[in-house]
């Protein structure tokens, strides 16, 4: 019998405990309390995942603030940025990790500030395996063509360079695989950069035709993309978003501008 499992990507918004005026982070940076966590955490709990890919957290103890090790193990890569990507993977669900793909990180080393390097791991039920990829990809490029002469979109370009050969690594072994995370683009079926990634086989883009309500609606910036026998493991309208309860803007600085975004899929 095939087992369901609920896949999320959320990007929790500098989730770090450093304190204000650290020189690693922006000036005018909220700092999270402690009721935070635990708003944050609550809604962790709602979410109920299996496999969470999440974004822009500094540390293993703050993700498990979100993810208890009851439940989850966390696994983060091991690049030196604050805005570290990372997955919460629910207990019974192996998992086997690769090198990260630190080739996304296109800055020269001597760069004052670095990208975030992705995370690569298979997850594995007992039946069936599932290779994952976690993203944060440049920001500053959201519609424009990939030619546009922007440092951020030129930067995006190369970063395409690397997901794609990544991606057609994975369609030439014909494993199942995802990728998810913040990608920074408005991504569709007729996007330059989607089409790339798809030049090896096609590819489900779960968010294709939607957009998001998080925080009164906006166009997805955070995806899913399934390629392989994934593909036919997704459970039609499965597509959901996790949004807050909190009436006041104010409160948001404590929770994240990204809400959680998931899809389920069959596992045989």
């Amino acid at each position: 019998m095939a087992r369901t499992i609920k896949v999320s990507t959320w990007n929790l918004d500098w989730l770090t405990a450093r304190a204000p005026g650290d020189p690693a982070l922006p000036r005018d940076l909220p700092h999270r309390s402690d009721a935070g966590l635990r708003q944050l955490a609550a809604y962790a709990t709602r979410l109920g995942a299996d496999i969470v890919g999440f974004q822009e957290v500094d540390s293993p103890a703050l993700a498990a603030r979100l993810f208890p090790p009851a439940r989850y193990r966390i696994v983060m890569s091991d690049d030196h940025v604050v805005q570290r990507v990372g997955l919460a993977v629910a207990t019974g669900l192996t998992v086997t990790r690769h090198p990260d793909i630190s080739e996304l990180d296109v800055y020269p080393p001597d760069a004052p500030h670095h990208l975030r390097a992705g995370l690569d791991v298979t997850i594995d039920d007992g039946t069936a395996s599932l290779r994952i990829l976690i993203v944060h990809l440049k920001a500053g490029c959201r519609n424009a063509a990939l030619a546009d002469r922007r440092p951020a979109c030129r930067t995006l370009a190369r970063q395409l360079t690397v997901l794609d050969d990544w991606i057609a690594q994975r369609q030439d072994e014909g494993v199942a695989f995802l990728v998810m995370g913040d990608f920074n683009r408005n991504l569709t079926p007729s996007d330059p950069f989607f089409r790339q990634l798809e030049t090896d086989g096609p590819l489900t883009l779960t968010t294709a035709g939607r957009a998001s309500p998080c925080w009164d609606g906006t166009y997805f910036i955070d995806h899913i993309l399934l390629g392989n026998q994934a593909r036919a493991w997704l459970r039609p309208d499965s597509l959901r978003v996790l949004t807050y309860d909190a009436q006041d803007p104010a409160q948001a600085p404590n929770l994240s501008d990204h809400c959680p975004v998931s899809v389920g899929l069959e596992m045989p």
